[in-house]
């Protein structure tokens, strides 16, 4: 009997001594991006990159001791999946998330994250976004009314269009950003000759673009994706429509290219630089940790938008010296000049990323860009 208490006291202390260490705590960093599914390039590149910050920081020792735990949910840019995986990730016990790249499904797993405490970072640029009061969300690009103050002022001051169409698909995001452009137009007493919605995914646009031959426009915006502008793109050079196409941020991807063909060649993208025209050294730095793992640069920019938004996040808690993301939160919503790949870091209380810093770039015959406006 006695022999039998000792063999299970020793077991019990063999357990205790090695259960911490097989146990031990872990930063858990959550993704939430369009993995799959007509976006799953900039899904990708978004999990791809944070997983390549996680190893760069856990070689280093990790955050305050703790090493950085990645978990990835695909929510496969659809708003019911999103608020799946926002559920799934806060109940794995994640601390931040990274994403979505749309702003219908960031917008779809706010609440949740706001409710669990869970910091939540995205490119999404639908101003509503930071129109809900929530402490956990802090935009890592910059909002719609910024872009719509620059493309106006381009399309209105800079190129004198006389006769603007104006093009969309349904999504918060690019009816958002399509219906702040139009007000910015009218503001500086420019000319929209129409304003259409497209349905993302429909690969026929004929239909739309043929409306729009029809009203003689100098040029036409569109504020959708790049899945659906490259296919436009073609289409409307195909259907002998001589106006200039001007995609919005979202079109701003190796795709759009892709898919536009030898149409892409004299379209133009309005976005924040890309990423190889970061002139930072820690973009450059990245960039090239990026291309040296995954044999690829990042499809766009909103790559690099985002892995700045996880490494605000973990400055904000080694700042404060605590994992309480609350305490994080306060400080980040002050944080200024933070330095950042993709230049420096400030937000606003509302948790808006602080300044623009947009340009015109031109598709080039060889599918590069040229910047022609900043």
């Amino acid at each position: 009997m006695l022999k039998s208490k000792v063999l299970a006291l020793s077991l019990m202390a063999t357990f205790l001594v090695s259960g911490p260490v097989f146990a031990e705590e872990t930063l858990k960093v959550g993704v939430q991006a369009p993995i799959t599914g007509k976006y799953a390039n900039e899904g990708q590149g978004i999990d791809q990159s944070v997983r390549l910050l996680a190893e760069q920081i856990n070689e280093k020792g990790g955050v305050m001791g703790r090493k950085i735990e990645v978990i990835s949910c695909d929510d496969e840019g659809t708003a019911m999946k999103a608020a799946i995986c926002a559920k799934d990730l806060v109940n794995k016990g994640v601390s931040m998330v990274i994403g979505s790249y749309t702003s219908t499904c960031a917008e779809a797993a706010q609440a949740t994250y706001f409710r669990a405490g869970v910091l939540q970072t995205s490119d999404g640029t639908s101003d509503t976004l930071t129109q809900h009061g929530y402490w956990t969300f802090f935009r890592n690009s910059f909002p719609n009314s910024a872009e719509a103050t620059f493309a106006a002022d381009y399309m209105v001051k800079v190129k004198n269009y006389k006769r603007i169409a104006i093009l969309s698909d349904f999504s918060s995001y690019a009816d958002g950003l399509a219906t702040a452009v139009q007000d910015s137009i009218k503001k500086l007493g420019g000319n929209i000759v129409a304003r259409e919605k497209v349905k993302s995914g429909s690969q026929n646009f004929t239909p739309v673009l043929t409306q729009l031959k029809g009203k003689k426009p100098d040029v036409i915006f569109f504020s959708g994706y790049y899945s659906d502008g490259g296919l436009i793109r073609s289409q409307q050079v195909a259907l002998g429509i001589k106006a200039d196409f001007i995609g919005g941020d979202a079109n701003d991807n190796v795709d759009f290219v892709k898919l536009a063909g030898n149409a892409a060649q004299g379209a133009y993208i309005i976005n924040v630089p890309t990423p190889e025209l970061l002139p930072y050294d820690l973009a450059k730095d990245f960039l090239k940790a990026y291309k040296a793992k995954y044999n690829m640069m990042p499809p766009s920019i909103w790559t690099i938008l985002n892995v700045d938004g996880m490494r605000a996040f973990i400055h904000a808690m080694e700042t404060v010296k605590s994992f309480d993301t609350k305490k994080a939160a306060d400080y980040l919503h002050t944080l200024k000049d933070y330095p950042g790949i993709t230049g420096p870091i400030s937000f606003a209380a509302d948790g808006n990323r602080v300044g623009s810093g947009y340009m015109t770039y031109e598709i080039q015959k060889d599918g590069s860009y040229k910047i022609v406006h900043k």
